[in-house]
């Protein structure tokens, strides 16, 4: 029943957001890039039960994938600029943010040491 709860609750967010940017493309944007998901999250993981220490983890993995997203919404803008179709768009965003985390790993690897 908690499973059920959760997806409702956050099903309801996610399609909220999405009427709004439907009328309103600049807010919804706005909306969507706030941190709802992360938030609900946090709010499931401690509802949960989950100690600090796993939550605190997850905020640090939710910052390290920030840039990627940063980097996968541009690309996506960029593609869209080009009239690229969205599948396409969609799939070379996924592409540049699968190819930054993968870099990122390379580059910053030794940060886990102190995370």
């Amino acid at each position: 029943m908690y499973v059920f709860i959760k997806i409702m609750i956050s099903g309801i967010i996610i399609g909220a957001v999405t009427e709004i940017a439907r009328r309103f493309p600049t807010y919804g944007g706005i909306l969507a890039a706030l941190p709802l998901i992360s938030i609900l999250s946090i709010l499931w993981l401690t509802v949960q039960g989950e100690p600090s220490q796993n939550i605190n983890k997850f905020v640090i993995g939710v910052l390290l994938g920030l840039p990627a997203t940063a980097v996968m919404l541009v690309i996506i803008y960029l593609a869209l600029k080009q009239s690229l179709h969205v599948a396409m768009a969609i799939s070379l965003g996924m592409a540049a943010w699968a190819l930054f985390l993968v870099f990122q790993k390379l580059l910053f690897g030794f940060l886990h040491i102190y995370i």
